[in-house]
């Protein structure tokens, strides 16, 4: 008899073990704070944070027809502004700190599952070009969000992190009628910007030469790889998609830097090369805002040598729906020797004569 009623305590421990595990994945799967397998229920309030647990779901199942995308420096685009601009519906997927082909990789699976998307705004990072073409910055990746095996999801529905700071804030603002974060707020930031700003991040007396200045064989094989497998091939698999592509207009600091470190002239041929390689391209507009110069030569505008504020995002939307900077065929051989006059002749020294008055 007691054997009995043992058998039966175990049985019913595990069912109730396997009732509650199938009620935290139910409740996982319908509130889904990820967007895995859904989109947002307007009943809702979510918080949009974690970038590579969330955009995937964004790009997803989020009704849009455009794409905002790029590293940090496409964090502070808002999502409204483009779509009063271009009459667009537009998300925005930033991956901070990520390489071209994390940002094509993701793009692919974007553009292969919604047919409809007609504009991709890309930030091309410019300090990206001289990077292999796979170049990495962070090894830990939820992959199971990635694909479409429903055998990892495992990973997802019963994740404790994601439960308690995924599924429980929802749910919690949601109860307390608290607003959910919009597309604009996704991942923009407020953060101090000016030149004494800069300079606790931009180390000027410690920069040095650097060993290789030149740009041989192997830095055109670097940046023709990089463009070609992530940016080119892309663009091709999708022609009738439209990419606005910028350079990212870092400050006149880290102009200072490559100066001082002598490598102005490679990192020009470098843009020299992927430019000339990205005018092939029919589906492709692309801009070059270095000679907008009222931006990159005020530091009021950057939080470090490259991070600038929302203000220069949204002069990046009017510039390009103006199609100022525009780099055609014709014009880009020109650009580039402004762009190398200008800065290489410009009085870096001065930009800290102004900072010593200011102390």
């Amino acid at each position: 008899m007691e054997q009995q009623e043992a058998k039966k305590w175990f049985r019913n421990c595990i069912a109730a073990l396997a009732a509650m595990l199938l009620l935290v994945a139910s409740a996982m799967v319908f509130v889904d704070p990820y967007f895995h397998y859904h989109g947002p229920f307007p009943f809702f309030s979510y918080r949009l944070n974690e970038e590579r647990y969330i955009n995937d779901g964004i790009l997803r199942h989020f009704d849009y027809d455009a794409v905002i995308t790029g590293t940090s420096m496409a964090q502070n685009f808002h999502p409204s502004e483009m779509d009063a601009l271009f009459g667009t519906k537009a998300v925005k997927a930033p991956f901070s700190g990520a390489g071209y082909q994390e940002l094509s990789q993701n793009l692919d699976r974007a553009l292969s599952r919604n047919k409809q998307v007609e504009t991709v705004l890309w930030a091309v990072d410019y300090n990206g070009l001289l990077r292999e073409y796979d170049w990495q910055k962070y090894e830990d990746y939820p992959d199971y969000l990635y694909d479409d095996n429903p055998f990892n999801d495992v990973a997802y529905v019963f994740n404790k992190s994601i439960l308690y700071h995924g599924m429980l804030p929802v749910l919690t603002m949601s109860l307390f009628g608290e607003k959910g974060t919009t597309m604009d707020e996704y991942s923009s930031w407020k953060n101090e910007t000016g030149l004494a700003h800069i300079m606790l991040s931009y180390d000027r007396e410690n920069v040095r030469p650097a060993g290789d200045q030149d740009f041989g064989e192997e830095e055109r094989r670097i940046v023709t790889e990089t463009v070609q497998k992530n940016i080119v091939d892309l663009v091709n698999k999708y022609p009738d998609t439209e990419f606005l592509l910028f350079y990212t207009p870092y400050s006149i600091c880290y102009w200072d830097a490559l100066n001082l470190m002598g490598t102005m002239f490679r990192q020009t041929e470098a843009e020299r090369t992927a430019t000339e390689m990205l005018l092939k391209c029919p589906n492709v507009k692309l801009y070059n805002f270095f000679g907008q110069h009222e931006v990159v030569c005020d530091t009021d505008y950057y939080n470090d040598d490259g991070h600038y504020s929302s203000q220069v995002n949204s002069m990046i939307l009017t510039w390009i729906r103006e199609d100022t900077g525009r780099v055609r065929e014709d014009n880009y051989l020109e650009l580039l020797e402004k762009e190398r006059d200008f800065y290489g002749n410009y009085d870096y020294e001065s930009i800290y004569r102004g900072l010593e008055v200011r102390e």
